[in-house]
């Protein structure tokens, strides 16, 4: 959260001397509509602090966001992102104040509200206040934890029909997949697609897939056609990063990445350095020869490691989400690991590499059969359907995933997604990969979590619930006599019937699965 008070003069000096600002569409053609913006996301309560902070980073970036879709606790606490959307003459006065008192451009993003009309006098009020683009996450604050649900992309398609043309609109929710990327722009009319978590866990969501036959070895195709970018490359990539920006140095030199039918001596190797670095430190210390006492290494803190090793560790996990879950070691390994100690990470991808390379070999050895019995994915554990409910539990189980699995030999065409707000049993067939595949991680659905337990209903919602019950009740009583009443001699529904059914029948939605 933005506290700075004033600005360096150096700063805003710097600033002032970039060319005229543009606005909207303008400011977003002006830079080539570009697949990449920097944009860093600010949250704030307070104008005048927002607009300090913001001057420091406007010499360094393409535009500044306010992040009004935060919903987490630690935003409710401090009053602000998704917590300020009750108080819009606050947001007005935010966005306004940073409008005029940068030089760059202000974005800013919200979530969607309870009705479209409401979202659009938001969305008004935003792009009034100054915002030159506008990133619409299609779910409600609420939407969080076990409650996630499914973005609407609906909502962000009425925004986009509803408001100018000049609006830039970004599109954020149910990005799982490389593929989605398009079909979120084509169901919601939007200029861009925004991803966090989905990037969090894959952050090669925006790289296209290599066309089959020209894979390299960063990225691993199945035997049934599906792929994704292997982990240990992208932990590779990840740590080079932090090597060449963060600490200013040459990454160590690294072997190409294993594939089956290259020399397999170095993993014996790997596993007997493993073991060593293993052995407790006293036990280490007297087979080297070396003895015990001596100075203890400093340890790093967040403000001596500097802001980029802060979510390192945080950021790893969720990559190897998947991998962890069968690999407890390198889980464990990684809890272990100190602020700012690259050389711990770099023994984590030694690990990591030989488990994967031990995974492809025995993929090829059982001609994939070693994976199909790995039905894990990210938030859901193994398990089966409640045998009270015909609804999944968070528990997808295997049965169902890889029926419909063995159906196909080829990955699906994105016209066959058939997204489904109620059950997460297809989102998860689809994205499913081998752990040794960066992948999104799958949320149990909101129903599927109340039905094995993880939610429940406050009193007041259950009171809720019960009064729609009895009220539909009464409502099929008065019904099921006119029926009857209206019913003709060959067996045909009357039209007093067909209205009745009409004024209680409840719309469908077009909530899409992710």
């Amino acid at each position: 959260m933005a506290t700075e008070e004033t600005a360096p003069a150096a700063a805003g000096a710097a600033a002032a001397a970039r060319p005229a600002k543009l606005h909207g569409r303008a400011f977003y053609e002006s830079i080539g509509s570009p697949k990449y913006i920097v944009a860093p996301m600010f949250c704030a309560n307070d104008p005048q602090a927002l607009l300090s902070a913001a001057l420091l980073a406007a010499p360094h970036c393409d535009a500044v966001d306010l992040n009004l879709g935060c919903p987490q606790g630690i935003a409710r606490k401090g009053h602000y992102g998704a917590f300020l959307q009750e108080d819009q003459a606050l947001i007005h006065d935010m966005i306004r104040t940073l409008h005029e008192g940068l030089p760059v451009p202000v974005t800013a993003k919200i979530r969607i509200l309870d009705t479209r009309e409401a979202t659009l006098a938001y969305a008004r009020n935003v792009l009034g206040a100054g915002a030159s683009i506008l990133t619409v996450h299609g779910r409600r604050r609420e939407q969080k934890g076990h409650l996630t649900g499914v973005a609407d992309w609906a909502y962000i398609r009425y925004l986009r029909e509803n408001l100018p043309p000049e609006t830039v609109i970004f599109a954020n929710g149910n990005i799982l997949q490389h593929g989605d990327l398009q079909r979120c722009l084509d169901a919601t009319g939007a200029d861009a697609v925004m991803s966090a978590e989905g990037n969090l866990s894959d952050p090669a969501l925006f790289a296209e897939p290599p066309a089959p036959g020209t894979e390299t070895r960063e990225y691993w195709r199945g035997k049934d056609g599906r792929g994704g970018w292997r982990v240990d490359a992208v932990l590779r990539r990840y740590l080079d990063i932090v090597h060449r920006y963060v600490l200013g140095q040459e990454p160590p030199a690294r072997r190409p990445l294993f594939v089956p039918g290259d020399d397999e001596a170095w993993l014996e190797e790997q596993e007997v350095k493993e073991k060593e670095a293993e052995e407790p430190a006293k036990k280490k210390r007297r087979r080297e020869g070396g003895g015990g006492g001596g100075a203890k290494e400093a340890r790093m803190t967040s403000i001596t490691a500097g802001p980029n090793f802060g979510g390192m560790q945080a950021h790893i996990f969720h990559m190897l989400r998947h991998f962890v879950t069968r690999h407890h070691d390198v889980r464990d390994a990684l809890a272990k690991s100190r602020l700012g100690n690259i050389a711990a990470h770099e023994s984590i991808l030694d690990i990591v590499e030989r488990k994967v390379a031990e995974g492809l070999l025995e993929y090829e050895r059982t001609g994939g059969k070693s994976v199909e019995n790995d039905g894990r994915n990210g938030a859901y554990e193994k398990g089966s359907r409640n045998e009270s409910s015909d609804v999944p539990t968070a528990a997808v189980s295997e049965a169902e995933v890889e029926a419909e699995a063995q159906k196909q030999g080829e990955p699906e065409a994105e016209g066959e997604i058939i997204d489904d707000p109620n059950s997460s049993v297809a989102t998860v067939k689809r994205c499913k990969r081998p752990w040794w595949v960066v992948q999104p991680i799958i949320r149990p659905l909101p129903a599927e979590a109340m039905a094995k337990g993880a939610i429940s209903l406050s009193k007041k919602e259950k009171q809720k619930m019960e009064e729609g019950a009895e009220k539909k009740e009464k409502t099929e009583s008065v019904q099921a006599p006119a029926a009857v009443a209206q019913t003709n001699g060959d067996g045909a529904k009357g039209e007093a019937t067909e209205t009745l059914e009409k004024k209680t029948s409840f719309p469908e939605t077009d909530l899409v699965s992710g």
